[in-house]
Formats: C-alpha cells, sequence, structure tokens
C-alpha cells in the first residue's frame, strides 16, 4: 500500500472526528497506520541508501518527507480519540 492510500485513511478519520463521530474511530486502528508509515518509511530509507542516482534520492527523500508528516498527521489524530490518562 503506498503513502497516498495511508494519507486517505488518515483523512478519513479526521473528517470522522470533526463529523462527531470520533467514538466510531478505534485506535488501534490508528496505530495500525502509524505503523504501516514507519515502516514505508523505514523501506524508503533504506532504497535512499542503497540508491547511486542523485535524481532518485531526491524524489525518495521527498516521499519520506511526505511519510514523517502523515505520522505526525496520525499521532495528532490518536492523541484526540485517546482518552487521558488519569
Amino acid at each position: 500500500m503506498g503513502l497516498e492510500k495511508y494519507a486517505n485513511k488518515i483523512d478519513e478519520y479526521f473528517a470522522r472526528l470533526e463529523d462527531g463521530k470520533a467514538k466510531k474511530i478505534k485506535p488501534s486502528h490508528v496505530l495500525k497506520v502509524i505503523s504501516k508509515l514507519q515502516k514505508k518509511e523505514q523501506g524508503l530509507v533504506q532504497e535512499i541508501e542503497a540508491t547511486e542516482k542523485d535524481s532518485k534520492k531526491d524524489r525518495l527523500k521527498r516521499k519520506v518527507l511526505i511519510a514523517r508528516e502523515h505520522i505526525k498527521r496520525a499521532e495528532l489524530l490518536l492523541d484526540k480519540i485517546t482518552p487521558p490518562v488519569k
């Protein structure tokens, strides 16, 4: 699954949050998306290390930045849907 699909999933969760349907979002699902994004990021970093072509490295670095941004968004969403620990 590509970054775009994970981004759409997070966008869908944020839309639910805005519609007041946050109870339908399970934290385990958000954690699963975060985990997959982290694996994707690690794979891209490994690919950057293995690549010699500068243009491809630049493209992969942009993808890593995008993956990190989506991870941050997912973590923010998780904070919003997870009840605070007392």
